[in-house]
């Protein structure tokens, strides 16, 4: 499979999200061709900020694959991670992150900032805009309905 079919599969998460009232971020987690990981952001659902979809497939490969060093791994996430999930990331050796639109507000593989840039133990290859415009209409339809919820609760 290709970057593009792998965001697919990151696409179909981030519907699952939006689908219950979340933030629509999907991520899927790949190793030797074979999805190992996927998640969607469950914030809300879950009551807890790390429940950002690179965080439950870091933590759910982890598991499926009994270590914690994911070298061999490559994480695909429609929104670019925020430092929290990037720096997961690093710390977990994950070799390769492809995510679909930046995160202008925290992305941290290059946008705000970029933590490669530090002097940490580890890094990682970073490819993003893969996908980007359907990751984008994503977030921007789910706000746009957010905001016409918001608007008319208050009338």
């Amino acid at each position: 499979m290709t970057d593009n079919e792998y965001m697919d599969l990151a696409l179909c998460q981030a519907r699952l999200a939006a689908d219950a009232g979340e933030v629509p971020v999907g991520a899927v987690a790949v190793l030797d061709g074979k999805v190992v990981a996927a998640a969607y952001n469950s914030c809300e659902t879950d009551g807890q900020a790390c429940a950002h979809a690179e965080m439950k497939v870091i933590r759910e490969a982890s598991e499926k694959l009994g270590r914690w060093r994911l070298q061999d791994l490559t994480v695909y996430v429609t929104m670019e991670p925020c430092p929290m999930c990037a720096g997961a990331m690093m710390l977990s050796r994950v070799g390769r992150i492809v995510y679909g639109v930046k995160n202008a507000q925290a992305g941290a593989c290059g946008s705000v900032l970029d933590l490669r840039a530090y002097p940490l133990p580890a890094s990682y290859e970073a490819t993003g805009g893969v996908r980007e415009k359907e990751c984008l209409a994503l977030l921007q339809e789910f706000f746009k309905k957010r905001r016409n919820t918001d608007n008319s609760d208050k009338k």
